[in-house]
């Protein structure tokens, strides 16, 4: 969410302007009720085209055409080089921040816009200049980076006692985050070893394209080697099958093994790709002056360190190991029942197996669900919840001709009742060819106090792929999709109300490990049926959803939650050993068998390759225990402050001042602390996420 290059963190995160209020636009004529956006009554209406006058993506005006990214480009790299100069001829003091900021949000602006449209944008030409754009200003951050003479005038800064004991803790933090981001590139590094530092940096963010393109090409498989009566399972290409993913929901095991080993098995390419990755991080780490890869990148995380993160995944599968064990053996019956040829429990049996089990015992039938929550119906619910927890109201606003690039987008103001309004998001929610098959939250521009005063509105996308309603009903969402939808929102909402005065820490621009807090608190609320009252109603009859499906439907999420956790620690584990100390004792694939059957506890397949499917490497290097740890959070968070009433409004501020409000202007263990009003240990952590396993007495009594 932001930047994903290491700008010098003057390219990177974003500004959390308390001090200035938001626009004060009254409630505009062109807004309707955001429910009456995704209803197809008023979709016409709200199609971008319909009228006004026409304008580029997200109203920028360049951005008319795909030729518009190399003159948005040019504009951006011209005004960054008037920045460098200021900024080198300014004496110390907050204007030193100030510029650096502006320098963060020039090429941010575009770099952050063309990484959504380059792999959203319906026409590949737009997708190709902007990944293009991408490259360009990320070469160019790679040298900010490194460039002497700019650090040097925040050094100066940074050294000069009086000015910086007279700056707020804002700006101090966001002076010393510039600087954090000049050091891990290597500014201290003589003249040779900076350039080695770029090309490092430009290598490595190569590196990382390629590999996730790898990890979600198919693999192909002459189709005579498998059983012609599972043929039909797979894409047909000539005398190939095409295997693009794992099957795990499909009832056949034979169909589910061999999508295993065919999808998983080794490519010589990606796994040179992956090995090149891993020693260039290191490489870098290295000379810059830290011990692995892993301690670079958990500089300014809640966790801090490597060892920390380490001690934490130890001792939550040492909390989890019995509860994996038994759910394993619930597996393994169900699979003997079912399969008595065949009953050893295998990687591709463990997500199937665990959904025939909540099946079975709670009769979840997600068909059961959808009627009850139509998409026009879960956006009024997130309307009523925010409105009356924080205040603040969504509303549908009609679009450009040009503004979105596709009919089906909408875009929604967010409004406070008394500050205005506080920015826009961008709802890219439906399925369409060539479009990621991912849920997923997008800055494309970053809220920041500009230079007159006012205060630049955050711009966000929320990208979900949610399937086109059928003719004369609504888009109606399973609850898995229900929970998914207000867990993006929880990133939306964090970028609109982080909103700091610099745009290098604004909204989600912050420590991965905090960042998924107020998403993952977010799918609390969706579990709970005192929120889900207040929306979920059958779109036919206007049946309010049963407080016992909500239970079961909840219940159901604890069946084999443990074996779901540790499959997430077995991640977690093996990404800090891979971005751990090097040489790697072992190769990529040892290393995973050995992890695999020590932390997770199925066997390993001979002739597989997990790890290079495993595109998280690209984004979370070093950092995949972040989902782990920002639940355990989320969930302290919700038990002491929301469960006993989740409307309630003083919270619900407090949440805002707390946690939202700094975006990343400041220390994250500072921001749950706030909140929480103690600090907590790796063991409250680990606690947190095993209490949310425990069975529900009162469902437990009412379902026997």
């Amino acid at each position: 969410a932001g930047c994903r290059r290491a700008l010098p963190a003057a390219l990177g995160r974003a500004v959390r302007g308390r001090a200035a209020g938001p626009s004060r636009r009254a409630v505009s004529t062109s807004w309707c009720p955001v429910g009456a956006a995704f209803d197809a009554k008023q979709q016409q209406q709200l199609r971008g085209g319909a009228a006004g006058r026409e304008t580029g993506l997200f109203g920028v005006p360049e951005l008319s055409c795909p030729e518009g990214f190399q003159e948005a480009q040019d504009k951006a790299l011209q005004e960054s080089e008037q920045l460098v100069q200021k900024a080198c001829s300014t004496p110390p003091g907050p204007e030193t921040v100030m510029i650096f900021d502006q320098l963060s949000d020039a090429l941010c602006r575009v770099a952050d816009l063309a990484d959504f449209v380059k792999i959203a944008h319906p026409d590949f030409a737009f997708r190709e200049a902007a990944e293009e754009a991408c490259r360009n200003i990320g070469t160019v951050v790679e040298k900010l980076n490194t460039d002497v003479e700019l650090c040097q005038s925040l050094r100066r800064l940074l050294a000069d006692e009086v000015v910086m004991s007279s700056l707020d803790p804002e700006t101090r933090r966001v002076a010393e985050l510039f600087m954090f981001d000049f050091e891990i590139s290597g500014i201290h590094l003589d003249e040779e070893k900076r350039k080695k530092a770029v090309n490092l940096n430009v290598r490595i963010l190569d590196l990382c394209n390629e590999f996730l393109t790898g990890a979600h090409l198919p693999n192909k498989i002459d189709k005579h080697v498998l059983p012609e009566h599972i043929r039909y399972n797979f894409t047909a290409e000539g005398n190939y099958l095409q295997v693009a993913g794992l099957h795990a929901d499909c009832p056949d095991d034979l169909v589910r093994e061999a999508a295993y080993k065919i999808f998983l098995y080794p490519n010589a390419e990606q796994l040179s790709r992956l090995e090149e990755l891993l020693a260039s991080r290191n490489s870098l780490a290295q000379l810059v002056g830290y011990d692995t890869f892993a301690h670079r990148a958990l500089q300014g995380t809640m966790a801090k360190t490597p060892e920390t993160v380490t001690q934490f995944l130890e001792k939550l599968s040492d909390q989890l190991s019995k509860r994996t064990q038994k759910d394993f053996e619930m597996m393994t019956k169900m699979k003997m029942k079912l399969n008595p040829q065949n009953s050893k429990l295998m990687p591709w049996d463990h997500p199937y197996y665990s959904g025939v089990l909540r099946a079975e015992r709670y009769n979840i039938d997600p068909g059961l669900y959808c009627p009850f929550f139509s998409l026009g119906a879960c956006m009024e619910g997130l309307n009523s919840l925010f409105s009356r927890l924080l205040g603040i109201s969504l509303y549908a606003e009609q679009t450009q001709r040009g503004e979105v690039w596709s009919e089906d987008v909408r875009k929604l103001a967010v409004v406070h009742e008394t500050e205005g309004l506080l920015g826009y998001i961008y709802c890219d929610f439906f399925q369409r060819p060539d479009k990621p098959h991912q849920d997923c939250h997008f800055t494309v521009r970053g809220g920041r106090l500009k230079e007159n005063g006012e205060y630049q509105l955050p711009v966000v996308v929320l990208m979900l792929s949610l399937p086109h309603s059928a003719r004369g009903t609504p888009t109606l969402l399973s609850p898995g999709m229900m929970e998914n939808l207000f867990h993006e929102m929880g990133h939306a909402m964090h970028s609109m109300l982080g909103r700091t005065r610099y745009q290098h820490v604004t909204g989600t621009r912050c420590p991965t490990d905090f960042a998924e807090v107020p998403s993952i608190l977010m799918e609390y609320f969706a579990n709970d049926y005192r929120v889900v009252n207040q929306f979920a109603r059958h779109y036919k009859t206007g049946q309010p959803l049963p407080k016992t499906m909500v239970s079961r439907l909840c219940e159901s999420k604890k069946v084999c939650a443990a074996a779901d956790m540790q499959l997430q620690v077995f991640y977690a584990a093996l990404d800090q050993i891979y971005h751990g100390k090097h040489p790697l004792k072992k190769s990529t694939t040892e290393l995973l068998k050995e992890t695999q059957e020590k932390v997770y506890g199925l066997p390993y397949v001979p002739n597989t390759a997990w790890q290079l499917r495993f595109s998280h490497l690209v984004g979370y290097g070093a950092k995949y225990y972040s989902y782990l740890m920002s639940r355990a959070v989320a969930s302290m968070v919700w038990k002491q402050c929301f469960a006993q009433d989740p409307f309630d409004r003083a919270m619900g501020e407090r949440y805002r001042r707390e946690m939202l409000a700094h975006g990343g202007g400041k220390e994250p263990i500072l921001m749950v602390q706030g909140m929480l009003q103690k600090s907590p240990s790796v063991e409250d952590f680990v606690d947190a996420l095993v209490s949310d396993l425990d069975q529900d007495f009162e469902t437990f009594i009412m379902d026997s």
